[in-house]
């Protein structure tokens, strides 16, 4: 059996679902694999509230295991701390660099980030587009915005309208799936 590690933020562990472990995205994903009956072990590896710099610091932990597939998906706290585009992108880009030096041969799959059209923000240009020279930089499959159908939508939303409920956990599933499905056929 391969791991697939799944990286991220509150968008990842699942935050304020009632059941993360079988509402989450990884936890749907999860089921989609057992589906297709392919030999893969989830590993959810979400922290709410993680920045970029949090997850450079703890990426060594979650590596020390064998790993075939990584999704990564951080980078939302980082523009709401007003941490610079750039800085986020440098902590992206040496998250992927650690996982590939360790597993030369991992597949990779980033979820990307946009500022939510509701919120205002001076680097929403630029943080959309540190997500796209990461893909292209390191040949990695890519969801150009992973809350794309659901973000702002209220009823697939929590009420802080900022984290998916499970039924929008779904609608990312259902997005997700064929870009991660191909990683690992």
């Amino acid at each position: 059996m391969q791991n697939i590690l799944f990286f991220g933020n509150s968008l990842t562990a699942g935050y304020g679902l009632r059941n993360p472990v079988m509402e989450s995205f990884p936890a749907l994903i999860e089921q989609k694999i057992n589906a297709a009956k392919l030999n893969y072990n989830v590993i959810n590896a979400g922290q709410s509230g993680d920045t970029s710099a949090g997850g450079l610091n703890r990426i060594n932990y979650w590596m020390s295991r064998p790993l075939s597939v990584f999704v990564l998906e951080l980078g939302i706290n980082d523009i709401i701390r007003g941490i610079s585009p750039q800085t986020t992108q440098n902590n992206l880009q040496a998250i992927v660099d650690k996982v590939k030096t360790k597993y030369p041969e991992i597949k990779l799959a980033l979820m990307g980030m946009e500022i939510p059209a509701f919120i205002p923000a001076p680097f929403a240009i630029p943080f959309r587009d540190i997500y796209r020279k990461l893909a292209d930089t390191n040949k990695m499959a890519f969801v150009p915005f992973f809350l794309e159908g659901v973000g702002g939508v209220a009823h697939l939303n929590l009420l802080d309208r900022l984290h998916p409920n499970s039924e929008g956990y779904k609608v990312i599933a259902d997005k997700v799936w064929p870009v991660i499905k191909e990683l690992l056929v």
